[in-house]
């Protein structure tokens, strides 16, 4: 298995629009091209942001690498974002005044009982993970 946790730090003002975002645009379109949803949970950071995270769980990597491309290829999915982002100032202003940290990593399990069937030998992981937001 290969698990992905993606991680935000959120602007508190902006919260529940990217919340809102999540849920009606980019959940239904990984989910609809087998990605798994493991939970999405989020916490106060600080005074003013929230961190909000994700876990992701996928057969393999190389299921992950498939399924991401079906992602950023559906047209009417990156359609949808591009409109989003124009709505509150474009994918910059986005990144720069609601969304201040992202982070798409791999995650492992401490678990005793697991016998490492999660990690990947694919050195191309983290490039693949950080280039993506």
């Amino acid at each position: 298995m290969f698990y992905r946790r993606k991680y935000y730090i959120v602007k508190n003002e902006f919260v529940e629009i990217f919340n809102s975002h999540f849920n009606e645009i980019n959940l239904p379109n990984q989910t609809k091209h087998g990605a798994r949803l493991v939970g999405r949970w989020m916490s106060q950071h600080d005074e003013s942001t929230t961190e909000i995270f994700a876990i992701w769980e996928y057969d393999s990597y190389e299921t992950y690498r498939a399924i991401e491309t079906k992602v950023r290829g559906d047209m009417e999915h990156v359609s949808k974002i591009e409109q989003w982002y124009e709505k509150f100032g474009g994918r910059e202003n986005v990144f720069k005044e609601y969304i201040l940290d992202v982070k798409n990593d791999q995650i492992f399990s401490t678990l005793s009982n697991e016998n490492n069937q999660n990690e990947s030998d694919h050195q191309d992981v983290q490039f693949w993970l950080k280039t993506e937001k």
